[in-house]
């Protein structure tokens, strides 16, 4: 029995007794993410009942923020983990080493799911592949971690890794891209999510274990990939490796032989309010493409599983073949980071006294910090005048670059905690906005008016706030404005002290560089429904999640003492009463408040685009050969620049095309006009073939030929998806019924729709929640879009009324459903029939046709094995593995090794009409313009009414 995850979901929250049998039966090895598991309602936050995106969560502001960099003050201890996708993290586990014990953990994620399926719209690929970096970075701040990803795509499910490899071409592209991020990041500790073997169901998630004991000891080979040596990187080995999935979630007891470690991420901590995996459920639930915003979890322990597989270090189990940590026999002491310098320790003489007393700074901040926070302002400010000495000690001495290098970055790392927990004692915070037309603080713009993003050659004001919740006056001193490309501007203030409990702000006119880079992916691919490596674009930013921000500041402040008092509580750091020498860092990327459309505030990080955009729609075109008549293509072109030059726009088309009119005038002189350009094309031949239009503005000395749409949610941050202003037309041989109507429902969200439009068939869209009163009748056929069951309650709730259109003679084509217990037992099939997960992820997979005298496969179009050729990512997804007499198997295939699966295309005669189930993937071959897909999909349209167009 096979059992999605999906299905956990659905029924754990009233059946917890089931939802426990349903997930012993499920080998997809997706562990922590179905935390919901034994699943009651409880405290949980509600998705947008929180801080904005671009500010810090509540616990890791005030006195919360504080104990909790206190605590990673007090530890060296760093930790990588590495997944496959968006949402395989162990977000318990990761919550609990980062903010229980205060470990740096960072978390380096395969690919960016951009081969999944959407739960939340349409878009998939590589904007869905933004839309879950986005959510991830949102679980990330609960988890409170960084994160990595590697450039390898996700190109759907995979049920081995030999076919993952095979399509990563080979091992070696991702696993270059892990020791990188091993170099770079030098964890002391290497933790993979999943076992390497069939445990782990996914052949991605198979992969990633498989690369993570690799990379283990390639990144201490400086014989493997040489050229990041080259770049300046050293040689890291890690000290401990461990693998997951070794045990079941659910299980509270574990053989002893198959773990080395077991860590309750169940156990609450005070500043979190709830317990470590409950904190990290809250971010989990960011990830709602994956159908994950409804999650919870009641209090209890919760245990998770980790088996040791290779270590560098002499044994470190107990006679049990147990640890009690991640980190045992590893010193992560401040102190211990003198150890690593190994004999060249007497280089640097009097470091780990200096590193002890900084230790001591440390523990005596946190005791008096759960007294009073600014009672601890003079015992952090000592440790951070001691990491910068300490710091400064190591730079000048002259040991190797190798221990320099690896120690000034953890005094790097722990410099900026005990600058964070400085200000955050002083209770000093600061704020960069970008001035509106009105008073950022009264007149809030609406979203299309607010100056989100501007462009090379604007000007803009931003706006500086500096709290000063401190006892001290302040004064700021240095103000610097750092951009992308160099764009950099540095403010010598000399204003007046900001005296104890208020806040000033400062006004600069910035302008955008003329060649500034725009906010915009650094990766790619220029046909992302058949590559499976992504091209990066700017090699200095890759593993990155996201690029840098386009502008951020900072600012030095500085204490300006007036008593005895103070240099009793500063110590030697405050030798001049009356002068600024005490002082600390503040930062802050440059945010735009705004109010959306419901009238609530909403901020977002300045964006930089190009002057315009031009969105050539839409994206994808099919046009008949037998139809051979012109098409239209809309182009649209918006401004973003006020005073922008008046340009000329025009298509580039295959040779012999016809466009009219061969150019457009483009007007368009203010920021936020936009307007629609119709052309008529007409293609040249007869002959099925693929072609591609592009669309073009001339304006000023620039040329313009791509468009971006604006990635968001309430809940999570916003990113910029650019695509060029193509249009990929697919010419294909297919015939359309001309008396045909169709009825489409749509479910999670699909393109076919569109698809159908354009080859001519009539097709109405029904608002699933108009379908109780709609008139069924005078359609032919009657499809439900991609999950309609599992998103649209009234597409079940009107099932009886779907059957009866079926028998009265209507034509329902019913697309696959991922909740599997939901659909069968709603029973929503004419006669039994069993949905399963069934699945044949190879798109090539060979299709054989049983049924071949059945008039579905020969009107109007002839189907044969060529229209199986040149299809995408998959042939088919939860076929029916079980269906009673009345239904007929039309067509057959596997994945390699496998029994051949009949359910993907299921045909029943009720009554005068016919019902038809296909797991089929049409939603991604329809609009990806596979000629044989588009085919046998209108013969689908046309089951039940041969003869009568």
């Amino acid at each position: 029995m096979r059992i999605s995850r999906e299905e956990i979901l659905c029924v754990a929250m009233n059946h917890p007794r089931r939802a426990r049998l349903a997930w012993l039966g499920w080998r997809g090895g997706r562990t922590l993410l179905v935390a919901a598991l034994l699943l009651a309602p409880t405290f949980a936050q509600k998705v947008g009942e929180e801080a904005s995106p671009v500010d810090p969560l509540p616990q890791d502001s005030g006195t919360a923020g504080l104990a909790q960099t206190l605590r990673r003050l007090q530890t060296t201890a760093r930790l990588l983990q590495i997944d496959a996708h968006p949402d395989d993290e162990d977000g318990g586990m990761l919550t609990l080493e980062s903010r229980g014990k205060g470990a740096t953990v960072t978390l380096l994620t395969l690919n960016r799911g951009e081969g999944g399926q959407n739960k939340t719209g349409s878009n998939l690929f590589d904007e869905l592949g933004v839309l879950r970096t986005l959510e991830v970075l949102a679980a990330d701040r609960y988890y409170g971690i960084d994160q990595r990803f590697t450039r390898v795509a996700d190109f759907g499910f995979s049920k081995n890794p030999e076919e993952t490899f095979q399509k990563w071409q080979g091992h070696d592209i991702a696993l270059a891209d892990i020791v990188r991020v091993i170099r770079t990041f030098r964890p002391d500790v290497l933790v993979a999510r999943f076992s390497g073997t069939e445990r782990d169901g996914h052949g991605h998630h198979q992969a990633s274990s498989i690369l993570t004991q690799e990379a283990f000891r390639a990144a201490a080979d400086p014989h493997r990939f040489p050229e990041q040596m080259k770049e300046g990187l050293l040689p890291w080995q890690a000290q401990k490796l461990y693998i997951g999935n070794v045990c079941s979630f659910f299980a509270q007891t574990c053989s002893d032989k198959d773990y080395t470690l077991k860590l309750n991420t169940g156990e609450v901590d005070p500043l979190l309010g709830m317990s470590y995996l409950q904190f990290a459920i809250e971010g989990l639930r960011h990830q709602q493409s994956q159908g994950l915003s409804g999650i919870s979890l009641p209090s209890g322990p919760r245990y998770t599983f980790y088996r040791l597989v290779d270590s560098a270090l002499p044994p470190t189990t107990n006679k049990d073949g147990h640890e009690e940590n991640f980190f045992d026999r590893i010193d992560t002491s401040l102190p211990g980071l003198a150890s690593r310098l190994g004999e060249d320790e007497k280089k640097v003489p009097g470091l780990r006294g200096a590193l002890a007393e900084i230790a001591d700074h440390v523990k005596a901040a946190t005791a008096a910090s759960e007294k009073d926070p600014s009672g601890a302002v003079g015992l952090i400010y000592a440790a951070l005048d001691g990491l910068r000495s300490a710091r400064n000690g190591v730079e000048k001495s002259d040991v190797s670059r190798a221990a320099k290098e690896g120690l000034l970055e953890v005094l790097d790392e722990k410099q900026q905690q005990a600058e964070t927990a400085f200000n955050l004692a002083m209770g000093v915070f600061f704020k960069v906005t970008v001035a509106q037309a009105d008073s950022p603080q009264r007149n809030l713009p609406r979203e299309k008016d607010a100056l989100t993003v501007v462009s090379p050659g604007q000007k803009f004001v931003v706006v500086l706030t500096l709290h000063n919740g401190s006892k001290y006056p302040l004064t700021v001193q240095d103000v610097k404005l750092n951009g992308l490309d160099g764009w950099f501007a540095h403010y010598d203030l000399a204003g007046a002290p900001i005296p104890s409990g208020q806040e000033s702000s400062f006004d600069f006119q910035v302008q955008v560089p003329a060649k500034t880079e725009y906010t915009r992916p650094y990766w790619h691919r220029a046909d992302p429904e058949r590559q499976s490596v992504n091209t990066v674009d700017r090699e200095e930013y890759a593993t990155l999640p996201l690029p840098p921000a386009a502008l951020d500041v900072h600012a030095d402040y500085f204490i300006s003492p007036h008593t005895h008092e103070d240099l009793s509580i500063f110590g030697s750091s405050m030798k001049h009463p009356g002068q600024p020498n005490v002082g600390a860092e503040v930062h802050a990327p440059v945010v735009v408040p705004f109010l959306d459309d419901s009238g609530v505030k909403q901020k977002r990080t300045l964006a930089v685009a190009p002057e315009f955009s031009v969105m050539l729609e839409p994206g994808e075109q099919v046009i008949p050969v037998e139809n051979g008549s012109a098409t239209s293509v809309k182009v649209q072109v918006s401004c973003n620049l006020t005073g922008a030059p008046k340009g000329k726009l025009r298509l580039e088309a295959p040779l012999r095309w016809k466009v009219e009119p061969a150019e457009f005038p483009v007007t368009l002189t203010r920021r936020g006009d936009a307007q629609d350009f119709q052309f008529k094309v007409s293609p040249s031949g007869r002959k099925e073939h693929r072609a591609q239009i592009r669309a073009v503005l001339e304006a000023g000395e620039k040329e313009y030929s791509e468009g971006y749409s604006v990635v968001t949610r309430q809940d999570i941050g916003t990113f910029y998806y650019y695509q060029p202003a193509l249009q990929r037309v697919s010419m294909v041989g297919v015939k359309v019924p001309k008396g045909l109507k169709v009825g489409y429902i749509m479910g999670a969200g699909d393109d076919i729709p569109t698809v159908l439009q354009q080859i001519g068939t009539d097709v109405t869209l029904i608002p699933a929640e108009k379908l109780a009163d709609e008139d069924l009748s005078g359609f032919g056929t009657v499809v439900l879009g991609i999950r309609a069951y599992d998103t649209q309650k009234e597409v079940a709730a009107n099932n009886k009324k779907l059957l009866d259109y079926v028998s009265n003679g209507g034509t329902l084509v019913v697309q696959y459903n991922t909740g599997v217990a939901d659909f069968n037992n709603g029973h929503f099939t004419p006669y039994p029939a069993q949905l399963s997960r069934a699945r044949v992820s190879v798109e090539e997979a060979l299709v054989e046709i049983l049924t071949p005298e059945d008039s579905l496969l020969h009107d109007p179009n002839q189907i044969t094995a060529r229209d199986f050729d040149g299809w995408v990512q998959e042939r088919g997804l939860y076929f029916m593995d079980q269906w009673d007499e009345h239904f007929k198997p039309v067509l057959a295939c596997n994945d390699p090794g496998e029994q051949p699966q009949k359910g993907g295309l299921l045909v029943a005669q009720y009554g005068k009409g016919r019902y038809i189930y296909t797991g089929y993937a049409f939603f991604r071959q329809l609009p990806a313009g596979v000629p044989g897909a588009i085919r046998l999909y209108v013969n689908l349209l046309s089951s039940g009414h041969e003869g009568s167009n």
